[in-house]
């Protein structure tokens, strides 16, 4: 049976005006940015009327480790925002923008999926309006800014040998992971080693997924740091003078974007740092404004529990004062059984022990999601060739940890496939089990919360830091950063950093190469083994498969 996809049946969805989404939650039509029909900005004054609303119930849905066969972590998202509706709830999602990178390089697009998505497919995964290139345009500025300052006297006594701020593209490019810059003679500056990062692990981009408003934006860009002097001191962003002029270029990317589902459910997609490099979660700004909008908001969290969930429960919502009500675990059949060790070629098989061989990761994520507070339902996302023994083996199991475990079809079914899920979160965020709280306090040393994380989440058993790593994460804590958060990088694929490693391994250490200070973010970035914050192309890239047809439409996004 040949099934339609995903943007076929994107480009058949009957869309309302967006004047009538946000009707729906009470936007006035005044309030309201159109970018063309069918998306729109909301504005700041509206933001600000609804602050003094109560809070609608907030649910986090994060997975297993992610795998070639396929989880549908955003797919779900979008399905439990419209199965939530179906159950007459007043429901809507928060997901997070589409990288240009990750879309011509593996995934192809990233807006759910099957009749679970949110629409306009094409816009959403390419241009969209335009945050991502303003966050671009503001880092680059920055950029630009920090060589000028030298060429013309150095007024800030810079280290050229300590510039800390790389440049950013929106794309997969390994070649300019490390560069040397201002070759050509005295007219262009001074050469300096540099590199690039893709956009979403620019410090920029987890600014304005974390600021509340503009002026909170504006404090943050002038925190960052962006070089060290010869005695070692900080240079920030602000002794530059670039922060005011970077607020500017992000004035209207710190408005969240409002779209639809395709069952014309409102829907905020609004920032978009990676997981695996930054802290994976759509804007704090989206969120909260959600809340007052809402009974119940869905969002996301990057990639696997481990990785997602985590930064969502220590960075987020410990910077942003959010208190989740619940969580679904994402988790396919198909998932479980390359878990335990069967290849992609023979998932359409039967092999109920290899789904068995798959429970320890889903286990090991259930446990973690305990150590928050959270309750939690494993949402099993259905395909076609799951067989009812292969799904009673992942009830039982789920069942045996006292978890409940539901087949969702909201990829072929929409929101009519996922509503006994819908009703079980209804029944956890209302039964008041929730008792948040992060995994680890602000006041333990920051070595000391990255062995909790490697510790308590990856269960490793040692954490390898030398001494100058340790050294900076204690220079640090001498400046005033020691009550930050942190924030791991690392592969999704595995709790290990050997993304080869599936299921849950032990007996491994986790290395840290490097450490990164994100003052303005508020977290210190920790890259452990051999995480790039510059992907690359795969081999064969998605973008060799996308184009324009006759008709003019786009063709090659999934």
């Amino acid at each position: 049976m040949a099934y339609k996809s995903d943007i076929e049946i994107a480009r058949e969805a009957r869309k309302q005006p967006i004047q009538a989404i946000g009707d729906k939650l009470g936007i006035p039509t005044e309030h309201l940015l159109p970018y063309g029909h069918d998306k729109a900005k909301i504005s700041q004054q509206f933001i600000n009327s609804v602050q003094e609303r109560p809070d609608g119930k907030l649910i986090l849905v994060t997975a297993i480790n992610p795998t070639p066969a396929g989880e549908g972590k955003t797919t779900t998202t979008v399905g439990l925002g419209d199965g939530l509706n179906k159950i007459g709830k007043k429901a809507m999602i928060c997901i997070r923008e589409a990288s240009l990178g990750p879309n011509f390089g593996m995934k192809g697009g990233a807006a759910g999926g099957g009749y679970a998505q949110v629409v306009p497919m094409e816009e959403m995964n390419l241009h969209f309006t335009g945050d991502f290139h303003a966050i671009t345009s503001a880092h680059s500025l920055l950029s630009a800014m920090i060589d000028n300052h030298i060429y013309w006297g150095n007024e800030a006594q810079i280290d050229q040998r300590r510039v800390t701020w790389r440049r950013v593209v929106d794309m997969n490019d390994r070649s300019l992971r490390q560069i040397t810059s201002s070759l050509g003679g005295v007219s262009n500056g001074f050469p300096r080693e540099d590199g690039f990062d893709i956009t979403v692990a620019s410090e920029v981009m987890a600014i304005l997924c974390l600021a509340k408003d503009l002026k909170d934006l504006e404090k943050r860009l002038g925190d960052m740091i962006v070089a060290y002097r010869r005695d070692k001191s900080p240079v920030f962003c602000r002794d530059i003078k670039a922060e005011g002029a970077m607020t500017v270029l992000l004035k209207d990317a710190m408005q969240p974007n409002l779209v639809q589902t395709l069952e014309n459910n409102p829907a905020f997609v609004h920032g978009g740092p990676f997981a695996n490099i930054a802290h994976g979660c759509n804007s704090v700004i989206a969120t909260t404004t959600a809340l007052k909008l809402a009974d119940y908001v869905v969002t996301e969290a990057g990639f696997g529990a481990d990785l997602g969930a985590e930064k969502f429960m220590d960075i987020k919502c410990r910077k942003a004062g959010l208190r989740p009500d619940a969580v679904v675990i994402v988790a396919t059949v198909r998932a479980m059984k390359m878990n335990g060790g069967v290849a992609k070629a023979d998932l359409g098989t039967e092999n109920v022990q290899a789904v068995k061989d798959g429970y320890p990761n889903l286990g090991r994520h259930i446990e973690n999601m305990k150590k928050f507070g959270v309750p939690a339902v494993v949402g099993i996302n259905h395909f076609v060739t799951d067989t009812e023994a292969e799904v009673q083996a992942v009830k039982d199991y789920c069942a045996s940890l006292g978890v409940d475990a539901i087949v969702n079809t909201h990829w072929a079914d929409g929101g009519n496939g996922i509503t006994e899920t819908a009703k079980k979160v209804v029944e956890l965020c209302e039964g008041g089990s929730a008792n948040y709280a992060p995994l680890y306090s602000d006041e333990l040393s920051l070595a000391e919360k990255i062995e909790t994380v490697c510790r308590e989440i990856y269960r490793a058993d040692n954490v390898i830091m030398d001494g100058k790593i340790r050294g900076q994460l204690k220079e640090w804590e001498a400046q005033g950063y020691g009550n930050l958060p942190v924030c791991m990088a690392k592969t999704q694929y595995s709790f290990s950093t050997d993304p080869a490693q599936r299921g849950a391994p032990t007996g491994f250490d986790i290395p840290v190469r490097e450490v990164r200070l994100s003052a303005g973010a508020g977290f210190v970035v920790v890259v452990c083994g051999e995480i790039m914050t510059m992907p690359g192309l795969p081999r064969v890239p998605a973008a060799e498969s996308i184009r324009l047809n006759a008709d003019g439409l786009i063709e090659g996004l999934f």
